[in-house]
């Protein structure tokens, strides 16, 4: 774990004056869980916001290679909706714009809207497959892969950090093997894959106040919006109707807001081992790397693997928000690590000796 010391001089946070819409829409999605393929339509007003939305999912907007690998998987989501779905896409939305300019024509209210949606609905599930497959046949480790990643991330919050960002505190690691058996046993989905937060990243603020425009600007950086991990979100810290409300510059949007405030709902799992008192923004993002980035950090090459180098693979990361004061809080009695560990530990050991018949037994009779 590395830890960034809380004494440097940090600014005041970057008011929210200049949150667009499609900020607070990436928000919303991710306090609450949601996902992008139950939208109904987007929210870029101009080309800067879409240019920036396509470097943070490593698209180089001004490649050729990078907006033909998009017009690509255009073509391919085309092909898909017309041949499964029988979908009758408009020629304009299928092949007469470039692909990126889709994400523009969704935004905007028009006869072509609605296509231009389902078509990059289906152009983020692709991109999303082939990236996980390409993984799969990298010549890496999972470790090498984790080392590209905290040196992405490490950079992205260094950069923050130094625009006046109040983050007071910053750490990064990796759940150690004992710790996944542990939680591996403690699920009951008992399953490697579905271990998160084998990458953790935390970053603590001065004042809670701060959390939106940090995690804005993580947005702007970072954090590509679309592949927050849906139904993983644990949001025990910043409600987003509270937000809304509470924030002048963002309540201004609450009528062009894609669904209705009366649609909130619970978000993520509970923790079964956390105490109630204890306060997070928890969050699950798949984040984007190139592959000759991949390749460049480990000192390998391609060979006869058949991947575009340009292309990008994909790695689970788990990020915690959270400001000081709470922070402060959660490491108090029943909130503490260690307390948690301690209830974590006494199911495990409950389940291997009696199984979890027991468990919920005892469940019901709390």
């Amino acid at each position: 774990m590395s830890i960034v010391p809380p004494d440097q001089p940090l600014h005041a946070p970057h008011p929210l004056d200049h949150t667009s819409l499609q900020d607070l829409e990436a928000i919303r999605l991710l306090l609450t869980g949601s996902s992008v393929i139950d939208w109904h339509q987007l929210a870029f007003s101009s080309e800067a916001e879409v240019r920036r939305f396509l470097r943070v999912n490593e698209f180089d907007p001004d490649d050729e290679r990078d907006m033909r690998r998009l017009d690509e998987l255009r073509a391919e989501a085309v092909e898909y909706l017309t041949r499964q779905l029988e979908y009758r896409i408009p020629p304009e939305v299928a092949s007469g714009m470039p692909a990126h300019e889709l994400l523009l024509t969704a935004s905007q209210k028009g006869r072509h809207q609605t296509y231009a949606c389902i078509v990059l609905k289906v152009m983020h599930v692709m991109h999303h497959l082939n990236s996980r497959e390409a993984l799969f046949r990298l010549p890496v480790s999972d470790d090498q892969v984790f080392g590209l990643v905290e040196s992405k991330v490490v950079h992205v919050v260094e950069e923050i950090r130094g625009a006046g960002y109040p983050i007071v505190e910053f750490a990064w690691s990796r759940k150690e093997r004992h710790s996944l058996i542990t939680k591996l046993l403690a699920k009951r989905d008992s399953i490697a894959a579905h271990v998160y937060d084998k990458l953790r990243f935390r970053l603590i603020t001065r004042r809670r106040e701060d959390l939106p425009a940090v995690l804005q600007e993580m947005f702007h950086r970072l954090i590509p919006f679309n592949y927050v991990i849906p139904g993983q979100t644990v949001n025990r810290l910043l409600p987003f109707r509270r937000l809304l409300e509470e924030t002048p510059a963002l309540r201004r949007y609450a009528d062009q807001l894609q669904q209705g405030l009366d649609l909130e709902e619970p978000t993520g799992p509970d923790n079964t081992f956390s105490s109630s008192g204890y306060k997070v923004l928890n969050f699950v993002v798949d984040l984007p790397v190139r592959i000759e980035s991949v390749l460049r950090h480990v000192g390998s090459s391609l060979g006869d693997l058949g991947l575009d180098p340009r292309g990008v693979v994909f790695v689970l990361s788990e990020f915690q928000l959270i400001d000081a004061e709470t922070a402060a809080d959660n490491e108090r009695g029943d909130n503490s690590h260690a307390a948690y560990k301690e209830r974590q530990r006494i199911m495990v050991k409950a389940r291997l000796t009696r199984g979890m018949r027991q468990r919920v037994r005892s469940d019901r009779e709390r």
